[in-house]
């Protein structure tokens, strides 16, 4: 399983929330007052690397590497 510390932080602020998971990459779609979120893990030769995702901006999406669970944690707390 993966992007577990998002999950759980989801599950806490009692947002549901669809994952699946794909070539080893897990994938996070919800919704939140009225809005579309998405959190898309991707690899680089094989393990994952990043994530695309429109959470901080809804319209617009953008790529998060290096410690994006921490990132993405940061951001959902201002949900």
């Amino acid at each position: 399983m993966h992007l577990e510390k998002i999950q759980n932080l989801l599950r806490e602020k009692r947002i549901s929330f669809d994952y699946a998971e794909e070539d080893g990459c897990g994938s996070i779609d919800f919704e939140h007052r009225g809005l579309s979120y998405h959190i898309w893990e991707y690899a680089d030769g094989g393990e994952p690397c990043g994530v695309e995702t429109n959470l901080a901006n809804v319209g617009r999406t953008e790529e998060l590497e290096g410690d994006y669970e921490q990132k993405l944690a940061e951001i959902l707390q201002s949900f």
